[in-house]
């Protein structure tokens, strides 16, 4: 990349409790491509007030947030977009002036990933996970039309509540349960995370679903998503979430809409 850096750069950022090269290679690649007078760089913070605080006062145009920091930066913002607002979970971070914006894009990547993979709403689903991707997942289930789920959640004051919010049931555990559409939104086997090489799900699952959705990035080919695959399974992937909800990102932080095509690419480059 050629991009040159001078005092009039604007800065974009990323909060993550495991920051990856995912994002900092796919905006980075737009920037370059379109002429756009911007850089990115990935983070994690001990201290997320203060990094917060960090954003308002250095300018910093826009933050991606990722886990664990998703609900608990709220407090420290200005006004939520009605997509942050409605989940309380927050991913994008725009600074007009000091004025600190939320807004949720998981929410619309989810959405059109859904659709776009012809997902049948007749489907019942296991959504693994209580936190705050796991808030737009479930939110963008309930408003495309699936009507029959269960929120898996070791947790049970989250899952209970995030299934009560939604009009779906909460388990610890499947037990004998065989939906058609599985979903994963923890870390398990998140590259580098103590379960790197677990499954979300048990074979046995697996083997009943008609789809399985895993929404980690890192790696591309998850132990889900190789499984699911080994068994001849339709898979959405996370590597496909994080190159839309990155896309929403970049227009928002640019207000500059990238095409497919330009996406795609950026997507492939993100991934070398």
């Amino acid at each position: 990349m050629s991009q040159q850096i001078s005092k009039d750069t604007r800065l974009c950022i990323s909060l993550a409790g495991r920051p990856s090269n995912i994002g900092t290679r796919f905006h980075n690649f737009l920037y370059e491509e379109l002429g756009l007078d911007f850089v990115y760089k990935a983070f994690t913070t001990s201290d997320l007030a203060a990094a917060i605080a960090g954003i308002r006062g250095l300018g910093i145009r826009g933050c991606g947030v990722s886990m664990p920091y998703k609900e608990d930066c709220i407090p420290y913002l200005d006004v939520l977009d009605a997509s942050a607002e409605t989940l309380r979970s927050v991913n994008t971070i725009v600074n007009d002036d000091g004025c600190l914006r939320a807004y949720n894009t998981d929410y619309i990547a989810v959405s059109t990933l859904l659709d776009r993979h012809g997902v049948s709403r007749d489907l019942s689903f296991a959504l693994r996970g209580s936190g705050g991707m796991a808030k737009a997942v479930a939110g963008a289930l309930h408003d495309g039309g699936f009507r029959s789920g269960i929120i898996l959640a070791r947790n049970e004051v989250t899952g209970r509540q995030l299934a009560e919010t939604y009009g779906y049931e909460w388990r610890a555990q499947l037990g004998e349960i065989r939906p058609g559409l599985l979903i994963n939104v923890t870390p398990i086997g998140m590259v580098g995370g103590p379960d790197a090489e677990t499954l979300a799900f048990d074979p046995e699952i697996i083997d009943g679903a008609q789809t399985v959705f895993d929404v980690v990035a890192l790696p591309p080919e998850t132990p889900l998503i190789r499984s699911a695959r080994e068994r001849a399974k339709p898979v959405i992937t996370g590597a496909e979430v994080i190159a839309l909800q990155a896309a929403e990102q970049f227009a928002l932080y640019t207000g500059v809409r990238p095409t497919e095509d330009q996406i795609r690419r950026a997507s492939e480059y993100a991934r070398g």
